[in-house]
């Protein structure tokens, strides 16, 4: 990997290749004689904890949605098998931790704004429970003076 392949994702996120470790292991599932000879699983690790490349917010954030796939140390792993060929999986457990780095950079939703209701709605409210106070004052025992 060479400076160009520097993955960038906003201002506050950018993948370095130096922090993306690739291991190729044997894939489990269908495939014949090729899946017991040919290393085609793709296991990524990605440093996040150490990543230069991240804001503090985005690491935090990174590291929460990894959920599972990231160890006690902040290294998140990525495993993929899904195809048959170590190109494809490689690409798609690339694909799978950009969308996870990306999701983590975008930005707070904006803040709650608190509302009340409005007087009507309120005065609609207190008088529907007055008419079922009434109604269920009507349900007792009746007074025969």
């Amino acid at each position: 990997m060479s400076s160009e392949d520097r993955i960038v994702i906003s201002a506050e996120a950018a993948i370095e290749p130096e922090d993306i470790k690739e291991n190729f292991v044997r894939a489990s599932g269908p495939g014949g004689q090729n899946v017991n000879k040919v290393a085609t699983a793709v296991q990524l690790r990605f440093d996040a904890a150490n990543a230069p490349g991240l804001s503090e917010r985005v690491r935090a954030r990174v590291l929460e949605f990894a959920g599972q796939r990231a160890t006690r140390d902040g290294v998140i792993v990525i495993e993929a098998d899904r195809f048959r060929t170590q190109e494809r999986n490689r690409a798609d457990a690339r694909a799978r931790l950009i969308a996870l780095v990306a999701r983590a950079a975008e930005p707070p939703p904006p803040p709650r704004r608190k509302t009340k209701p409005s007087k009507g709605a309120v005065e609609r409210r207190l008088k529907e429970k007055a008419g079922r106070s009434a109604i269920k004052k009507m349900r007792g025992k009746v007074d025969h003076d």
